[in-house]
């Protein structure tokens, strides 16, 4: 084991490199691991160098802190023995980009008790899933229990199905450990919805989704489409989701299996060959049918009322 430093320049210049790991924050017990106890600290924030940031939390600096250093200070602050980061803040320290939010998420036992810190939402838990927490870096649950959990705890259906979607974009974690975890995890809400996306994420539940249209149409007094209705294009047949084809109207459902690769490209040229044919077609995402059925809906009954009223003028012919 390596000789403590003892002068106070030793023992600074051992703060600060240790430091680096960690955003350029200690704890109190790193820092009584180099010797450094809290006259030191006390000495150090009184001359301007170090900077107090809770209870447990020392920045070697004075600066702002990064975002390596408040997430290991909200761990170090709540209790590193019994905390883990999670949620969203696990998902943007595994690398996640693009989701903003202000306080970091963090959860502990139920049987816990801590106090309150600002800057901090902390969420009790029944029990954890077996190896959910990752040791690697600042401790914090694994993307997709993580992924599953942010979505129970934002405030919309339209934020839950961003978090849930975001993770599997960005190579974070797969569809099928999202239904994985959303079958581990327990929680009160949302427990349907998190359920659905997971399936629609995973891309395994087409079929789910143009039933579920199908349902949607009935609820607004629209007659039933019919389902994989046949078109003859240009190079082959193109198989349509939903379709009234007495009016020229048809709908896709988009599961993720229609954002990967060269999928869009297929979609694009396939939708390009049935406008020719002076057909509409309106596109939903699964993602959009769960979240924002409402608007979606009011765009189909818009131009089904649209093309029945032309359709009395012009009859459509599906070739």
């Amino acid at each position: 084991m390596p000789q403590k430093p003892r002068s106070t320049a030793e023992r600074r210049y051992a703060a600060a490199a240790l430091a680096v790991e960690y955003g350029g924050v200690l704890s109190r017990d790193l820092l009584a691991s180099l010797d450094v106890d809290h006259r030191m600290v006390r000495r150090e924030t009184h001359a301007q160098r170090w900077r107090c940031h809770g209870r447990q939390t020392v920045a070697v600096h004075t600066g702002d802190l990064s975002d390596t250093a408040q997430r290991w200070r909200a761990l170090w602050e709540v209790g590193e023995k019994i905390a883990a980061l999670d949620g969203v803040t696990a998902l943007q320290a595994a690398g996640m980009t693009g989701f903003a939010e202000e306080a970091l998420h963090l959860s502990v036992s139920h049987r816990a008790t801590i106090q309150r810190v600002d800057g901090l939402r902390i969420h009790k838990l029944i029990r954890r899933v077996p190896d959910e927490v990752l040791q690697t870096g600042v401790p914090r649950t694994r993307p997709a229990i993580a992924a599953v959990r942010a979505a129970r705890w934002v405030k919309t259906d339209r934020q839950a199905a961003l978090v849930m979607v975001m993770p599997v974009q960005q190579g974070l974690c797969t569809g099928h450990q999202l239904v994985r975890a959303s079958r581990a995890t327990q929680g009160r809400n949302r427990r349907r919805l998190i359920k659905q996306l997971a399936r629609d994420i995973a891309d395994g539940a087409q079929s789910l989704g143009e039933l579920d249209f199908a349902e949607m149409c009935r609820a607004r007094g629209l007659p039933e489409p019919s389902r994989q209705s046949v078109r003859r294009i240009h190079g082959g047949r193109a198989f349509l989701d939903a379709a009234w084809d007495d009016i020229g109207l048809a709908v896709e459902i988009d599961g993720s299996g229609h954002r990967a690769g060269l999928a869009v490209t297929a979609d694009n040229l396939r939708q390009n060959e049935i406008a020719l044919m002076d057909e509409t077609i309106l596109r939903i995402d699964l993602i959009g049918l769960r979240v924002d059925g409402a608007r979606f809906m009011d765009q189909v009954c818009r131009a089904h009322a649209r093309l029945t009223a032309r359709s009395r003028y012009f009859p459509t012919r599906i070739r």
